[in-house]
Order: C-alpha cells, then sequence, then structure tokens
C-alpha cells in the first residue's frame, strides 16, 4: 500500500494536473495505494502524523513543492519506520534539484514504484520562542526569509506559475526587500562557542541542501548527509554592493566577497537586535529575535532513482 499526499494547489493548481498523470499510471500499474489532498496550510503535516501514526514501515510519496515537503516531514512521527518518495510540483523544486530528482510525473512514480537507489538525508529543526518545526533543504533569518514571506502571498507569483516562470518572483521581491531593508544588528553563535557580531544584518541561512529560492546557490559546499550544517553569514554591506553581488549567487560565486563568509556547525543560535523575518524551507516562522537551528539525530530514507 502506498501513502500519498497531494497538493493541488502546488505551484497554483499544476499539482493536480501531475496528480492526474500520477493517478493514470498507478492504476495502469494496478498499484493500491490513499491518497489524501491538502486543503490549507498545515493539512499535510496533520496528514503525514496520521500515516505514520503505527509501528510499520511504510512507503509514503509526496506530491508538491518544497513547502509540502516541509510539512510533511514536520509531521512524521519516526523517520525509521518510513521510505520517501518525492514527485517534484512546485515553483521553485529546490530539493528535487539538489538530489538530482526526475521531474517528469511518470518517471517519477517509476522510479519510485522500482527503486535502485536510496539516499539517507539530514533533516534540520529550527527553535524560536516555544515553537520547534523541522526543516529539509534551509533556514534563515533575515533578508532572505523577508523575501519568501512576500512570495507566499505574492498575487504575481501566482500569474508566473500558470506560465512555468515563478521563479522570477523572488528576482522582484528580492529587488523590492533589498531596498526595505533596515539596519539591524546581530549575533551569531556557533556550535554555543564561536560568536560572530554583525552592526548590520543582511542575512543569516542555514543550509542542508545547496539550493533554496528556485536555484540560488546561498552554500555551494553543502551536503546533505555530512551531518553539519552549512552557515552563510552575510552583513556589513551596502545596498548597492548587495545588488552586484546578488546574480553570483546563483553560480555559488558569491561566497568569495567581502561580507559574505561561510561555515559549518552542529548547532547556529542566531540573536538579532529587532524582530525580523524567519522561514523554514521558505514556510514562515513570523518576526523573531533569537533562532536556533540544528540536526535532528536521525536520518530519512528517500528514493532517489
Amino acid at each position: 500500500m502506498l501513502h500519498i499526499i497531494v497538493n493541488p494547489a502546488a505551484s497554483t493548481g499544476h499539482g493536480t494536473r501531475i496528480w492526474a498523470e500520477v493517478k493514470n499510471y498507478l492504476e495502469k500499474e494496478h498499484i493500491e495505494y490513499d491518497v489524501k489532498f491538502t486543503t490549507r496550510g498545515g493539512s499535510a503535516r496533520i496528514y503525514a502524523r496520521e500515516i505514520t501514526s503505527g509501528t510499520e514501515h511504510i512507503q509514503l510519496i509526496i506530491l508538491g513543492g518544497d513547502g509540502t515537503v516541509n510539512e510533511v516531514i514536520d509531521g512524521i512521527r519516526d523517520f525509521s519506520l518510513v521510505t520517501l518518495g518525492y514527485i517534484p510540483a512546485g515553483s521553485s523544486n529546490d530539493l528535487a534539484r539538489d538530489m538530482r530528482l526526475e521531474h517528469d510525473p511518470q518517471k517519477a512514480v517509476a522510479a519510485i514504484l522500482h527503486p535502485k537507489e536510496y539516499a539517507y538525508m539530514d533533516i534540520g529543526k529550527i527553535t524560536y520562542e516555544n515553537t520547534e518545526k523541522r526543516f529539509v533543504v534551509s533556514t534563515g533569518i533575515g533578508y532572505d526569509a523577508a523575501i519568501c514571506h512576500e512570495a507566499l502571498f505574492s498575487p504575481l507569483k501566482k500569474v508566473l506559475n500558470r506560465f512555468g516562470l515563478g521563479k522570477l518572483t523572488y528576482v522582484g521581491i528580492a529587488l523590492k526587500q533589498l531596498a526595505k531593508m533596515k539596519k539591524c544588528g546581530c549575533t551569531v553563535i556557533l556550535d554555543d562557542s564561536k560568536k560572530i557580531y554583525l552592526e548590520r544584518l543582511m542575512f543569516v541561512t542555514t543550509m542542508i541542501h545547496k539550493y533554496e529560492g528556485g536555484g540560488i546557490m546561498i552554500c555551494p559546499d553543502a551536503d546533505y548527509k555530512d551531518q553539519l550544517l552549512n552557515v552563510c553569514v552575510v552583513g556589513n554591506l551596502s545596498r548597492l554592493r548587495v545588488l552586484r553581488i546578488l546574480p553570483t549567487a546563483y553560480s555559488g560565486k558569491h561566497t568569495r566577497f567581502k561580507g559574505i563568509n561561510t561555515y559549518t556547525a552542529k548547532k547556529v543560535t542566531v540573536i538579532s537586535d529587532t524582530k525580523m523575518a524567519v522561514h523554514a524551507d521558505g514556510e514562515s516562522c513570523g518576526m523573531q529575535t533569537k533562532i536556533s537551528m540544528q540536526l535532528e539525530p536521525a536520518q530519512l530514507r528517500l528514493i532517489v532513482r
């Protein structure tokens, strides 16, 4: 029995079309499955919690974007009892990009039904206020989170998604948020020992995978299985300099510039002088002044091909 969680609204309705292809394939192959469709934010998390409430090993398939993956993995009770399959249907698909997963729906489901290779992925955990939340790809505070926040509710993104151009949303919002950025001091603490202070924070991003925001290579050395968090700390830069450097992030070459530093750590704590936007896999975690990120003790098994 396959357990499937589908986000029909992924990439402004493309999830519905992709599910139709997948369903047709499953029925041709006479595969028994149970499918649940998300109806609102948080429902994928609830479904995952229900599906993984037993003690037997299950195969769980996600059809949606990175946000849907985030919710499902946040809801899984025991990673050791789950093998995950993923059919990308979002506008960014950064997890699929890094894992080099098949994007064609029928080829993707065929790989899941007849797996030849698995990967064991690190999973992160972000803590803020009285909340703990998992993340799969990345989490951060500051500029990149502010872009994610606006993109979640952007009518422009919905329009561009219809033409397969959803990634362009982030470019326009990035320019807008850059103009709005206000000076804010910040302390970054790595592994409860090394302290880094910035008079003017742009952002701190913690990555498990290489990409976020539709292909921006924030931490080009990130390795999803090395049990380390990769951290990109950006600050004390003028808006004009950020504007010049920003395009190089698509190739990961931004890390050579002064004011941009990368680290690895088991735990990362960020304390800002004022509340700033925070995200986990592009999903909003509100406005916070203190966040802490670390890895879960277990890895999650993913079918890659």
